[in-house]
């Protein structure tokens, strides 16, 4: 693939994923505002946040790891409808068996996992937790079956549905919210859960067309020994992270009354710009990677293979850096300068107050330091799963959950919450940068003196701009004296981060950022 179609593929993919994840994230945000407006951060919205946090953890560990580390790349290989749909009868088979089992099993035992996921809850929140749990572990199943169609999507990159997946999820929770929270108070949102979860399906059995499902559990289909195999790795990295959120919830949940809400309404701000720029480059590479390393793996060594493929592979991976340092930089800049006020706008209304405020800020501010390594991180994995290595992210993960572990302990005395927020920053740093070296060392050829240049050139460029923010900051917010006045501030902000950043850019020369944008505006146009 030239380096013309290479940039047209990933960047109009990238977009369309980008595009999706926009509508997700700002519907996961209004999920988190309504949730402030309506129930502040109190006992009730903290037992909401640990219960969820159990559904999402199983998500994750059975088939949420599992979709770019083994689903995605082994559906590449189904040429044809058929072949695929007798692959997805086996898989959907397996999966639905296996997360039901689950379900009920940690269902029968949900005081017990409450307990062990956040044991200073007060008992009255505990007691509201117990029953949100065994109601979300329904809505796993449904989101499990999904997640596996949205695989199978992917890897024919039919990629618009997949991205509004989650928006759907998030819409269907604000409306139950605003619905039902007078009849069942912080229980609607476990309605909502479950409606989002019956829509995600939905949303991608349209996807696929005409369904042709046989039951099957076939275990010695190649394919299902494939997955199993590469995705075994995972499910013990996966495992190891849960004992990080485990962790992190059980210090958390004994801090001052809130502190899991706080936490859960900042990580909502860091994942957007992750959702909106990292996830949708990593999904839009992830096809092409496979494509250049399944050819390369014909060889078995990265050094003998045939050059237009590692060519291929390094410049797919390369050009997948350049997007996630070129959008990523100047968004952490632009929300460490903005933080405050960005956050009193979104969420200081109705039971969530100033000193609310002040805490939240102070969470992201911690945390904001991995946006760009965790990034980064988020495509490098991708890169390694391309490869068929699915060990090697996992094991920098074990040594990331310890470095998460020392800083915690040493961080949350003298920053309370915000010390577990940046235990959690520098651990995900820590991985990204772990794993672009490794993959130096393979071989790979990726920090070329072309990336080193463009890295420094947008860092440059985005402090500029963020000096101009702070500026432009500094003078105005003394003049602000309302929501409306503090929306226009911001509003203003965007566009004068935007054509600073820019401009600098072309001040400093960086041809590869026009490339970029041309192919963003000829999409839009279109």
């Amino acid at each position: 693939m030239g380096r013309a179609s290479l940039v047209r593929s990933v960047a109009v993919a990238a977009l369309v994923i980008g595009l999706g994840n926009v509508v997700s994230r700002l519907l996961g945000l209004g999920r988190e505002l309504v949730m402030a407006y309506l129930f502040g951060a109190t006992g009730a919205t903290d037992a909401f946040v640990a219960a969820s946090a159990v559904p999402t953890v199983v998500y994750d560990l059975l088939v949420g790891g599992a979709i770019s580390a083994a689903l995605v790349p082994v559906f590449v290989d189904a040429r044809d409808d058929d072949r695929l749909w007798s692959l997805l009868s086996a898989i959907l088979s397996l999966a639905g068996v296996l997360l039901v089992a689950v379900a009920l099993v940690l269902g029968a035992f949900a005081p017990a996992v409450i307990d062990l996921v956040a044991p200073g809850l007060a008992e009255a929140s505990r007691s509201e937790a117990v029953p949100m749990v065994r109601t979300m572990l329904a809505a796993v199943v449904l989101q499990g079956l999904a997640g596996v169609l949205m695989a199978a999507l992917y890897a024919r990159r039919r990629v618009g549905l997949p991205a509004f997946a989650v928006a759907v999820y998030n819409g269907a929770i604000i409306v139950a919210a605003l619905l039902f929270h007078q009849a069942l108070g912080i229980y609607a949102l476990v309605v909502g859960v479950l409606l989002g979860a019956l829509g995600q399906l939905a949303l991608q059995l349209l996807g696929l067309g005409r369904p042709r499902y046989r039951p099957s559990f076939d275990l010695n289909r190649p394919e299902v020994r494939t997955i199993l195999r590469l995705y075994g790795p995972v499910a013990l990295g996966m495992l190891v992270t849960i004992v990080g959120i485990v962790i992190d919830r059980n210090l958390a949940s004994r801090l001052a009354e809130g502190s899991l809400s706080v936490m859960n309404y900042a990580t909502r701000l860091i994942q957007f710009p992750l959702g909106l720029v990292a996830t949708a480059t990593s999904f839009a590479v992830l096809p092409l990677l496979t494509r250049h390393a399944n050819a390369i793996a014909v060889t078995g060594d990265w050094r003998r293979a045939d050059e237009v493929d590692r060519h291929g592979y390094r410049d797919t991976l390369r050009f997948g850096v350049k997007i996630v340092l070129l959008l990523m930089v100047p968004a952490t800049v632009g929300l460490v300068v903005l933080r405050e006020p960005l956050v009193q706008l979104l969420f200081e209304r109705g039971r969530f107050g100033a000193l609310d405020t002040a805490r939240t800020a102070l969470v992201f501010l911690a945390y904001a330091p991995q946006l760009p390594f965790t990034a980064l991180d988020q495509l490098l994995i991708v890169a390694f799963y391309a490869r068929k290595d699915t060990r090697t992210p996992v094991l920098i993960g074990v040594v990331g959950v310890g470095l998460y572990l020392a800083s915690a302990l040493l961080l949350i005395g003298p920053l309370d919450v915000a010390g577990l927020a940046l235990a959690n920053a520098i651990q995900n740093s820590a991985h990204g940068l772990i794993l672009l070296v490794l993959l130096e060392r393979a071989g790979v050829g990726l920090l070329g003196r072309d990336l080193v240049r463009f890295g420094l050139k947008v860092t440059a460029a985005a402090l500029g701009m963020g000096l101009v923010l702070w500026l432009y900051v500094a003078l105005a917010l003394p003049r602000v004296v309302g929501p409306w006045s503090l929306a226009i501030l911001l509003g203003l902000a965007a566009p004068l981060a935007a054509l600073t950043y820019l401009g600098l850019l072309e001040a400093l020369g960086e041809r590869d950022a026009r490339q970029v944008w041309s192919v963003v505006r000829a999409r839009l146009g279109r």
